[in-house]
């Protein structure tokens, strides 16, 4: 299980050795597949579907309104204003986000990862470990994008043990998924409002 947790947390520095249009779903087939291999359970039948629908669509509600005000803060407008974005956004928002991020990463680290590390070492260490290890996963992300790697690694780690605990609370993995989808779709839209000059339409996707 630490072997995982360890793999998990070097994974993107090894998906960026693939060009980027092509990321996404090696990056699903992978967690596609380690799903199958772990044999977890992931919710997605009745009845824990229905409480992980309902859990997560209130929590993305709450979530999608509260990035969607957040340009309204000068700090974060700035932010967003300055971000250079080399993705076409009908492939950003259709592709990157909701499979080569949401799925990728929710099979991985809820789907997989939490259900063993809470086998293994209990509810609060096992979601500890997924936490942590979601957030150390955006490290390299963080160092390409410029950003804070310690902020990054602690927000990001917060945010994982939210899903977590939704995961738990539900049953299901759809609830994290929900919840994870509103966060980075409300942040893409509203940044692609705010840096609309910096987005280069000509481009489909990357293709370093």
């Amino acid at each position: 299980m630490l072997v995982l947790a360890v793999a998990l947390a070097v994974w993107p520095g090894f998906l960026e050795r693939f060009p980027q249009r092509w990321r996404p779903l090696i990056g699903a087939g992978a967690s596609t597949a380690l799903v199958v291999a772990a044999g977890t359970p992931l919710g997605l039948r009745p009845p824990r579907l229905g409480s992980g629908l309902r859990l997560g669509g209130a929590v993305a509600l709450a979530v999608a309104t509260v990035v969607g005000a957040s340009p309204a803060l000068r700090p974060v407008r700035s932010s967003m204003r300055g971000r250079e974005i080399d993705l076409h956004p009908a492939v950003w928002l259709g592709l990157h986000i909701p499979v080569g991020t949401v799925w990728t990463e929710e099979l991985a680290f809820r789907g997989v990862l939490q259900p063993l590390a809470v086998e293994a070492f209990g509810s609060r260490p096992g979601a500890v470990i997924q936490a942590v290890t979601f957030g150390l996963a955006h490290i390299r992300p963080a160092r390409a994008a410029g950003d804070s790697i310690a902020g990054t690694v602690l927000v990001t780690g917060l945010f994982g043990g939210l899903l977590g605990w939704l995961r738990e609370r539900s049953g299901s993995v759809a609830a994290p998924m929900l919840a994870h989808l509103a966060l980075n779709e409300a942040g893409a839209v509203a940044t692609l409002c705010v840096a609309r000059p910096n987005v280069d339409l000509s481009r489909e996707s990357a293709s370093n």
